[in-house]
């Protein structure tokens, strides 16, 4: 396939008289022309940045789709952005089966007038644009991937698009799961396979997995827990996994995916739940996930690990003094002596509720954020 779309490229620049770049939907790079940059068409960053990097940068995407790309079907220009770097382009959409497969570039200096139906060798061009379209609607594995992760984190146009798509391969409204993947120490998995059949499975720009489980019914978890399973057995030591709440149908899987991302964080860094959470089991800490980290009056009490430990588990034991003394193994003057220094450090009355409300949810918060910046 790949030399056929090379030779595609090729006789679209040869058509058009311009240098030529295919990409899939997702932007990235499949197959580009020689480009003599010392000639009248010169080569921007982008496309640089593209061929040494087999892709584009997030922020690219979105600059391009933000002029309609995504839904285009007959040929359009984007505009030049001299402050970016970013040349004027001619982009032909790459379509298949009444879906966008991927755009070809080509850089033309705006000598070609995408509106002129007139031209031959604009229709030529586009008619090996549908044979691209083709060609690229024959990638079921990668065309699903792109379709995920445009469902979990594309625009509000294109998750509809892509949930709609989805939505066929569960049969409408069938029951899933969508699992979240994060390899541990940072590592991300470009290679990742997907180690079950019948889900879908993508890696985000942040290295984690998303993996999308059919489940023969709403009560029934045990697909999502063998794929879980057989996942963190090939990802490397320390990874964690979460999942999300069961949904029937698409139409919420970017909420989903939320769901997985907290709870795998909470997998992360809570014993109880490694290396796999369920979002429906976490209790308070779904809440906690929604803060973006710990309230400024514990700030100082984090200094002191044996204080924050003793904090903890003096709170997650309802303040027990003699149900914490023992758990932490010191005599209960000891843990008075520690719990009066949490208060000297924090400002807050351990015996008012609120005051015992704040710091816990702040010290949960604070381990979250041990695991977002080790």
């Amino acid at each position: 396939m790949r030399d056929d779309l090379q030779e595609l490229v090729d006789e679209v620049s040869r058509v058009l008289a311009a240098p030529a770049t295919l990409e899939d939907a997702a932007f990235t790079l499949l197959a580009f022309c020689a480009h003599d940059d010392s000639g009248a068409d010169p080569m921007d960053a982008v496309r640089t940045r593209s061929i040494l990097t087999r892709g584009s940068a997030p922020e690219t995407r979105r600059w391009f789709e933000d002029f309609g790309i995504a839904g285009a079907t007959r040929p359009l220009r984007t505009p030049a952005d001299p402050d970016a770097g970013i040349l004027t382009r001619l982009v032909l959409p790459v379509r298949h089966d009444g879906r966008t497969r991927g755009y070809l570039w080509l850089l033309d200096g705006g000598r070609i007038d995408p509106d002129d139906d007139g031209d031959p060798a604009l229709a030529r061009a586009m008619d090996l644009a549908a044979s691209a379209g083709v060609l690229l609607a024959g990638r079921p594995e990668d065309d699903q991937r792109r379709t995920l992760a445009d469902a979990l984190t594309g625009r509000p146009a294109a998750r509809d698009q892509a949930a709609r798509r989805l939505a066929d391969r569960l049969s409408g409204d069938g029951a899933q799961v969508l699992v979240a993947l994060a390899p541990g120490g940072g590592a991300a998995a470009p290679d990742w396979r997907l180690p079950a059949a019948g889900a879908v499975a993508t890696v985000l720009d942040d290295g984690q997995v998303a993996v999308l489980v059919p489940l023969p019914s709403t009560d029934d978890l045990r697909p999502a827990g063998a794929l879980t399973a057989a996942s963190l057995a090939a990802l490397p030591p320390g990874s964690a996994a979460g999942v999300s709440a069961v949904r029937r149908g698409t139409a919420e899987l970017a909420a989903q995916w939320r769901e997985a991302r907290a709870a795998a964080r909470v997998a992360g860094v809570v014993d109880r739940f490694a290396p796999v959470a369920h979002w429906a089991e976490l209790g308070a800490w779904r809440a906690v996930t929604e803060l973006d980290g710990p309230d400024p009056a514990v700030l100082p009490l984090l200094t002191d690990p044996v204080l924050t430990a003793t904090a903890e588990t003096f709170l997650d034991l309802a303040g027990s003094a003699a149900r914490t003394a023992e758990a932490l193994r010191v005599h209960r003057q000891t843990l008075y002596y520690r719990l009066g220094r949490i208060t000297a450090l924090t400002g807050l009355d351990l015996a008012d509720g609120d005051d015992r409300l704040l710091l816990h949810v702040a010290l949960r918060a604070a381990r979250l954020g041990r695991l977002d910046h080790p």
